[in-house]
């Protein structure tokens, strides 16, 4: 081939690297042959209450322990504070609460022997509260007070005791009553997350206090809504569907410990709260429409999974009579959901805030239930997938594991795998029954680096996503997960996570900058492609835009070599292609909380230079070229 030997001359000229023509790639497209359909739903979002992704991460809540009952007695978070010579007794109430979701409180008796000090409790939130310059808090809380007086709430900095923000909030004596507060810092507050609040009293009395909040502003201002930093990174992955409410966190460790989620609707005083398999307790401040809210957030619709019967610790309910409640429960679910508001629970959701139906198209019927040693998900599954398409033919089912009876439009892989395995698994599915359900990947991620992916991990995913791009037509719908974790001591439970957080910022891990790249350059099919004298360790994927008249290729170079390659590519339009490169020096390479972008993509113009032209691809790189076609 006289052009080829012709351009790894060129190479050698330019690189200074004597390398043999049969080891000089070649790969080539045809951008006009098209093979399959891309999935327009590929790639998603799962998420579940793991890495503390809600409490205090996704839903801002500052305060830690709200409701009083992360254990028996409830008052963890909340150490008892005062000032001058006032005491405070506090203790915990069981049979107090202003509802009966929450029928116990925190209660303080408050002694001020020289009318000049006060008593009370302090929070210090989830590894501290972020505080930022003239921006406002919104607070609120429950109370059933006798002489205590009003109560003073403050932001104080942890170090100096400088009092950053405060209000003043009258009680009234009496039964419970629920109080606002509005906290606002001035211009010259620094930005700071080692800060804590303090709620205290300065006369003698009782107070009891329940559902003590505090947020900071949220996305689009939304009432006890999401955190914006969080929300965009998410938003700038290009998700379709949001998978919810999550794995595990679905199901709990005990059938009474599932994501009840009538339990999870209405005002929060109404919210019991819940244990979670992750081994702490959810406040369910993030409940089955702040859920659905979250996917409006992101314009993405939800991929809704019902609880099933079975629980982790194997707890089960057998197929038959004893199953129906919980397959009622499903159903009440899904009309919560899209029913108008004729319907009961329709109008029970426009009685919560949002009158509009949610648009979806799948609903997933458990989680993982191949852990399920009684056998009993085969029964489970058809009864529920006769009930659901009884009433709501429309809807397409997703199995959490291979069944034989109740027909399902697709069945729910999950891959946690090292980089070689992912390199191992590219042609997984290239043989795949078309004829077969379709494939969701609903729990994926490449696990080296702790408490976020290294950089092995990203050139992992980078490779299994060319995979399943390959593949799309009938992989519908992929997930990477866990999505977040809070990389304070104590608040990772499972290492590696796409997003790292504290109180005060995020950033982005290199698997996060592959997740990007990936969905933000995604054709409607895929082109015919092939390539010689590639390594194992060179994975790529062709797909092409048809209406932009863009081929979008994706370049893996998994190998600490760079990789000299001839790009032939056919129908290319005259001008220069966009390259988008993700590269580190190693694969332990990382970002942290501290280093936030040490590794992020790198943008630039690439001529191109006719049909056969040079492109080394450098090691360790993840780069995806948008190319203009004819």
């Amino acid at each position: 081939m006289k052009i080829a030997s012709a351009l790894i001359a060129a190479c050698t000229l330019l690189y200074g690297t004597t390398l043999p023509a049969q080891k000089t790639t070649v790969l080539a497209i045809n951008p006009a042959a098209p093979i399959a359909t891309v999935s327009p739903t590929l790639y998603g979002l799962m998420t579940e209450e793991i890495n503390y992704s809600y409490d205090g991460g996704l839903y801002p809540e500052m305060v830690r322990n709200r409701a009083f009952n992360a254990n028996r007695h409830g008052l963890e978070a909340w150490p008892a504070f005062t000032h001058g010579d006032a005491l405070v007794k506090r203790e915990w109430d069981p049979s107090n609460g202003p509802s009966k979701a929450l029928s116990g409180s925190l209660k303080m008796i408050i002694t001020q022997p020289s009318g000049t000090g006060e008593a009370g409790v302090a929070n210090s939130g989830f590894w501290g509260m972020a505080v930022r310059p003239g921006t406002t808090y919104a607070g609120t809380f429950y109370a059933k007070s006798e002489g205590v007086g009003p109560a003073h709430m403050r932001l104080v900095a942890d170090d100096t005791g400088a009092v950053l923000t405060q209000a003043t909030v009258e009680t009234k004596d009496g039964d419970w009553q629920q109080y606002h507060y509005t906290l606002k810092t001035g211009p010259g507050v620094k930005v700071g997350s080692k800060n804590h609040l303090e709620i205290t009293f300065a006369k003698s009395g009782t107070v009891w206090m329940q559902l003590i909040s505090l947020f900071p502003p949220t996305f689009n201002d939304r009432p006890y809504g999401n955190r914006p930093d969080l929300i965009e990174m998410m938003a700038a992955m290009k998700p379709h569907f949001l998978r919810l409410p999550g794995g595990n966190y679905l199901e709990g460790d005990f059938i009474r410990e599932r994501f009840n989620w009538k339990e999870t609707i209405g005002p929060l005083v109404d919210r019991p709260t819940h244990r979670s398999p992750w081994n702490y307790q959810s406040s369910d401040g993030m409940g089955l429409l702040e859920f659905l809210e979250w996917c409006e957030d992101l314009k993405v619709e939800p991929v809704l999974a019902v609880y099933a019967g079975y629980s982790l610790k194997g707890e089960h309910v057998a197929p038959g009579p004893a199953l129906e409640p919980y397959v009622q429960e499903a159903l009440d679910e899904i009309e919560y959901v899209a029913g108008d508001t004729s319907t009961k629970w329709g109008a029970i959701r426009a009685r919560d805030g949002h009158p509009a139906p949610f648009a979806f198209h799948y609903i997933e019927i458990g989680n993982e239930d191949f852990f399920d040693k009684s056998g009993s998900y085969d029964g489970r599954f058809d009864q529920y997938a006769k009930a659901i398409r009884a009433k709501y033919p429309q809807y397409k089912l997703i199995a959490t594991t291979p069944v034989k009876t109740g027909s399902p439009d697709m069945i729910d892989d999950h891959y946690y795998r090292t980089p070689a395995e992912f390199f191992e698994m590219v042609h997984h599915y290239d043989n795949y029954d078309r004829k077969g359900p379709k494939i969701f990947v609903g729990e994926w991620a490449t696990r080296t680096g702790s408490p976020t992916p290294d950089f092995g991990a990203a050139l992992g995913d980078a490779a299994w996503m060319t995979s399943m791009e390959r593949n799309s037509d009938v992989i519908l719908m992929a997930s990477y997960a866990p999505l977040f974790t809070n990389v304070n001591p104590g608040g990772m439970q499972w290492a590696t996570d796409l997003i790292g957080y504290d109180a005060l910022s995020a950033y982005p891990s290199p698997a996060y900058w592959a997740q990007v790249l990936f969905g933000n350059h995604l054709g409607d099919h895929t082109v015919q492609s092939s390539v010689t004298n590639a390594s194992p360790l060179l994975f790529w994927s062709a797909t092409v835009s048809t209406q932009a008249k863009v081929l979008h290729l994706k370049l893996v170079n998994a190998t600490d070599q760079s990789q000299p390659m001839i790009l032939n590519i056919a129908n290319i339009a005259p001008g220069n292609a966009t390259s988008y490169v993700l590269h580190a020096a190693t694969r332990f390479a990382t970002n942290s909380i501290q280093q936030p972008n040490a590794i992020k993509p790198v943008k630039s113009s690439v001529k191109v230079a006719g049909k056969d032209w040079l492109h080394p691809l450098p090691p360790n790189t993840i780069e995806v070229l948008d190319i203009p076609i004819r």
